[in-house]
């Protein structure tokens, strides 16, 4: 599997990265069908998985209930091996989300990340937006906190999950490493970020790749191999975040990947 750079560091990402929103939570989530949070063993087996099928790149967030937690118990001296990407902003409690983007809540957060993760430091860290992108980077202190946090080597990228394409070209302006956005074939309202981004050589995390599994109805012989060589079509796309708890699953995503890469 290929990897790429994340932009202003030396780390290499794998061209998928293993979402883990299924290790923590289960509550008011948008897959098509309800799941058990799985056991420990079963987390590690999937974890050894993804490793021997080169995956590198683990996507979290206080938002995923305990998915935190559960990495920094049962990565334990292998931490090293990965790459760890969490959020701040958003938490979510009972059954609710709720949101901090002030300089105190968001250094507050990545320190408690870190204690959760039982590390010094996430490899890059996202603001978790709740739709208001631009007021989160103009007006929180949100991104000076992120920048502040990098200079101490605490996170050593920074970037913000977008849902609107004025915030993802607002943080490629303001010099974040990264933006995470919803781009496949069937929703591409979010192009120009990546246009942008490739002109500037800000990373590119792509999100929702499959729909969130709703996909299926879409009609193509391959969906998925479709939907990631679409995606690596543009060059500016550094990783796709997919999350699953199913072993099949993932070996079928990474053999999807492999043919789509074979004819990039």
């Amino acid at each position: 599997m290929k990897k790429r750079l994340i932009h202003t560091t030396d780390i290499m990402v794998s061209s998928l990265g293993l979402g883990t929103v299924k290790f923590g939570r289960n509550q008011q989530v948008k897959y098509p069908t309800p799941f058990e949070l799985p056991s420990d063993k079963e987390i590690s087996s999937l974890l050894d998985l993804a490793q021997e099928l080169g995956i590198n790149l683990l996507d979290t967030a206080p938002a995923y209930g305990i998915s935190e937690e559960r990495l920094g118990r049962l990565l334990g001296s292998r931490r090293d091996q990965w790459v760890i990407m969490s959020k701040a902003g958003e938490e979510f409690h009972d059954g609710r989300s709720f949101f901090d983007f002030s300089p105190e809540g968001v250094v507050k957060s990545v320190e408690r990340t870190l204690l959760r993760l039982k590390t010094d430091r996430v490899e890059s860290l996202l603001l978790h937006s709740d739709g208001n992108d631009l007021q989160i980077l103009n007006e929180s202190g949100a991104v000076e906190a992120l920048f502040a946090l990098k200079d101490e080597g605490k996170i050593l990228s920074t970037g913000i999950s977008t849902k609107t394409v004025q915030g993802g070209l607002r943080a490629i302006e303001l010099g974040l490493d990264s933006v995470m956005v919803t781009y496949n074939p069937w929703h591409t309202e979010e192009e120009s970020i990546l246009e942008a981004a490739e002109e500037s050589k800000t990373s590119v995390f792509v999100k929702k790749a499959l729909g969130s599994g709703w996909f299926g109805k879409v009609s193509a012989e391959d969906p998925v191999e479709t939907s990631f060589r679409f995606i690596f079509d543009q060059p500016a796309s550094t990783s796709i975040i997919t999350g699953t708890i199913n072993p099949r699953h993932l070996q079928d995503n990474v053999e999807a990947m492999a043919r789509a890469e074979s004819e990039s």
